[in-house]
């Protein structure tokens, strides 16, 4: 259609230059002048030609690149995608894939959570003190992420070297990854039939649910405790007592060990791990800091200063939760 389209415009000047004769004449215009028009004419519609000539030419140049083609070639056959996919699998574990896909979702999910805690709390709270609250769980994970990573970790899931209460190594990133003869970083610390482990995405799964846990304190303690004494409950808390207490249960210790193989503690998405330890953490230091001044004696000062706020909170913990449980 349009290179159709092309010759009929091309057949349009001709016609108006013959109609244009014509009327030149019939209105008596002299020859020569009415001649000088008509090659001037000429001259522009030659000079369209050869825009619309170079025009084409690009366009075609344009159809035929390889690099505007789904298939550079020619089609993939059956044959080819079978060998290419057995080349993957023997080469890729498609059981690690899911794995470390399904833990960096959950994880992802998790980490979420933050967001409900601080703007439950934050909407619980007074407006005075949002500012603080909001400070304390934006402390809570970051100051949580260092104690995790230099000593939690290693606590926590740690070789036990003769000890069922603690791990003693990993401490600081040890072990996070190998290296090849080649001197090229192995990331999985195993791979088999069923799928693959990375020490490293582990970590992550379970820094999630350290900080999570320290986090349900900044609630407990809202309002009464300053920011830097909170940042420094918060690495106690994520480098040593609740890396002791996944020791003893999660990292194979001396729960687990108890009544022999496959009978010893058994956590269902950190039921008494995360919340049971968060929540006597949270107990002891409203016992230690006491209510809030007039907290009793004139209750209608404290209460929520924003509701939709607290809804938010809520859902996002609820989405979190998603994360948590089938994690």
């Amino acid at each position: 259609v349009r290179r159709e389209t092309v010759h009929t415009s091309r057949m349009i000047p001709g016609l108006g230059l013959v109609a244009l004769f014509f009327v030149g004449l019939a209105n008596g215009q002299d020859l020569s002048e009415l001649k000088a028009h008509v090659q001037a004419l000429r001259s522009q519609i030659i000079e369209q030609r050869d825009l619309i000539k170079v025009q084409e030419d690009r366009l075609v140049e344009a159809e035929s690149a390889e690099a505007r083609r789904l298939q550079i070639n020619s089609y993939v056959t059956v044959a080819a995608a079978t060998v290419e996919f057995t080349k993957l699998k023997a080469t890729a574990s498609f059981g690690g894939a899911l794995d470390s896909f399904w833990l960096c979702l959950c994880g992802s999910l998790v980490m979420f959570m933050h967001a409900g805690f601080a703007m439950l709390e934050t909407g619980s709270c007074r407006a005075k003190n949002a500012s603080n609250v909001l400070m304390k769980n934006l402390v809570n994970v970051c100051v949580g992420t260092i104690g995790w990573w230099l000593l939690g970790w290693g606590i926590a899931y740690g070789t036990k070297n003769g000890t069922d209460y603690f791990g003693t190594d990993g401490f600081v990133g040890q072990h996070f990854y190998t290296r090849d003869a080649s001197g090229n970083i192995q990331p999985l610390a195993s791979c088999d039939s069923s799928g693959c482990q990375s020490t490293m995405l582990s970590w992550f799964f379970q820094w999630a649910f350290c900080t999570a846990g320290a986090t349900i304190v900044s609630g407990a303690v809202a309002e009464r405790v300053k920011g830097p004494t909170y940042a420094a409950f918060a690495f106690v808390m994520t480098s040593f007592i609740y890396p002791i207490v996944v020791s003893a249960t999660w990292g194979g210790g001396w729960l687990a060990l108890e009544g022999g193989a496959g009978a010893g503690y058994m956590d269902f998405a950190g039921s008494g791990i995360v919340h049971l330890t968060g929540g006597i953490a949270g107990l002891a230091g409203t016992i230690v800091l006491g209510p809030r001044k007039g907290r009793f004696e004139q209750p209608e000062d404290f209460e929520a200063h924003n509701l939709p706020l607290v809804v938010f909170g809520t859902f996002a913990l609820w989405f979190g939760w998603y994360g948590f449980n089938p994690g």
